[in-house]
């Protein structure tokens, strides 16, 4: 579950859909998990839908409308937390790439259409209980080259049944079944909604908030997407990711968290290691903003086994800039830095490929090229508002190698043949502009442009420069 969105108090969130950190300044929400009843005006439309309370309209005068009768039908006329409600969310963007992959394999340029539509039911049995369903299918129109997360007809994306107690200012949450989760700027754990197929978890889920405090433990195993045919998708059993997280807010309304997570895998395959993965996690960030400002500086570290090699990667991101509020537009001025760790002695009886979990994988653009492994990458941006529902993001990306001994790797770590041990460190630059605009609470739309200019490592593997292109809509109710 995006725990961003969930907190009782003040947080700070990551615009998931548009693919970059910079594109927005903080997004704050308050009190989302305020007593169940105590919500007295509309909720607002979620990306993701499970967030979404709409008890508030057992007040009649909150049933403004059209189909308002579908999200809130009551199981009881004692009881307004008795109730099941209704929706759906439908996805269109059409694309035009140039180069899958920087065309490293010989990929032609390709114009397609991705669609994702989902219907959902949350059904209230209680001011206790709940048990949400949500069906996802999702599609690839005249797409060359299919990657996993591109289509997986008819499916079950979450069925979770969920116990929320609350017990004076303290609240415990505990959910089994399929569920989401994406943490932070979901540089590294995240609910995949930019490529077409969301990632899901088969999972147990607890957590505690008191105060300033918030722990959370999970244990999970990855869903496995399968597109043979309707309702394939399964538990991965030889993968699994387990956590155990906390959280605070400090002076005021930053926000403080550590985890410890587990990542197995029974096959794993890098570079210079093969075999089983057992990979210890740990993550510390701190975000917050104030008097105009916002940041957000996370780090990571990594250590374990893969088959007989110890791991030993890092990674870290950061995220800072300014919006001049009583300037015209509102610019914000945004500067973000990413490196993560390469493995710099292959042969070695250490791997220091750094492993992104599971990345957005359009961090830092909706094109996606290049991963969140063996990287390092500048960006400044500007981001303005010309009028209240539309934003605008300018943007210039550098990126080098951490390492020239490991390879160019594109989404999600995926090396390019040919790159490990030569050339030199530059990746490449790419410029990216995008539009973002609200036409009203159930309807957006996205047009967002990129272009890549590789370096020479990437043109000596056989790659080449691309532009990207992706036009958006998106319908929810």
């Amino acid at each position: 579950m995006c725990l961003a969105l969930c907190l009782p108090w003040v947080v700070v969130t990551a615009q998931a859909d548009n693919g970059t950190a910079d594109n927005s300044a903080n997004n704050i929400e308050a009190n989302l998990d305020a007593a169940p009843g105590a919500a007295t005006t509309r909720p607002a439309i979620k990306t993701n839908r499970w967030q979404e309370d709409w008890s508030a309209l057992a007040n009649p005068a909150l049933r403004t409308q059209p189909f308002d009768s579908l999200k809130y039908i009551p199981l009881s006329s004692d009881d307004p937390q008795r109730y099941l409600s209704l929706g759906f969310t439908l996805r269109e963007r059409f694309e035009i790439n140039g180069a899958s992959g920087f065309g490293s394999k010989d990929v032609a340029r390709d114009e397609y259409l991705i669609q994702r539509f989902q219907v959902h039911a949350d059904l209230h049995f209680n001011e206790n209980w709940r048990l949400f369903t949500q069906l996802e299918d999702s599609r690839a129109f005249d797409k060359t080259t299919l990657s996993p997360a591109d289509q997986d007809k008819l499916d079950l994306r979450l069925a979770f049944l969920e116990y929320t107690k609350h017990i004076d200012t303290n609240t415990f949450r505990a959910r089994v079944g399929r569920q989401d989760f994406a943490f932070d700027l979901q540089r590294f754990i995240s609910s995949r909604d930019g490529p077409n197929i969301r990632q899901s978890f088969d999972a147990v889920w607890a957590d505690w908030e008191t105060g300033l405090w918030r722990f959370i433990g999970l244990a999970s195993q990855p869903v496995q997407y399968f597109d043979d045919h309707s309702f394939d998708d399964k538990s991965n059993g030889t993968f699994r990711f387990h956590m155990l997280r906390a959280e605070r807010l400090i002076f005021g309304k930053n926000e403080l968290s550590a985890y410890y997570a587990l990542y197995e895998r029974d096959v794993a395959n890098y570079l210079d290691a093969n075999g089983s993965e057992h990979r210890n996690v740990f993550d510390a960030r701190l975000g917050g903003a104030a008097l105009g400002y916002d940041w957000d500086i996370e780090a990571m570290g990594q250590t374990g086994t893969v088959g007989p090699k110890d791991i030993r990667a890092w990674a870290g991101g950061s995220r800072v800039g300014y919006t001049f509020n009583e300037v015209q537009w509102k610019p914000r001025v945004g500067l973000q830095f990413d490196i993560a760790s390469g493995d710099k002695h292959p042969g070695d009886g250490t791997l220091g490929t750094f492993n992104p979990l599971f990345p957005n994988g359009y961090y830092f653009s909706l094109a996606g090229y290049t991963g969140y492994t063996n990287l390092i990458h500048l960006k400044p941006s500007l981001t303005f508002k010309p009028i209240d529902k539309l934003s605008v993001l300018t943007a210039v990306g550098l990126q080098w190698r951490q390492t020239t001994a490991d390879a160019v790797y594109v989404q999600p770590n995926v090396p390019i043949a040919g790159t490990a041990g030569k050339g030199g460190r530059w990746t490449g630059v790419y410029q990216q502009l995008r539009t973002d605009y609200a036409f009203n609470g159930n309807l957006s739309g996205a047009v967002e442009a990129v272009h890549y200019d590789v370096g020479q490592a990437i043109r000596d593997a056989g790659g080449h420069d691309s532009n990207y292109v992706g036009v958006e809509l998106k319908l929810s109710w």
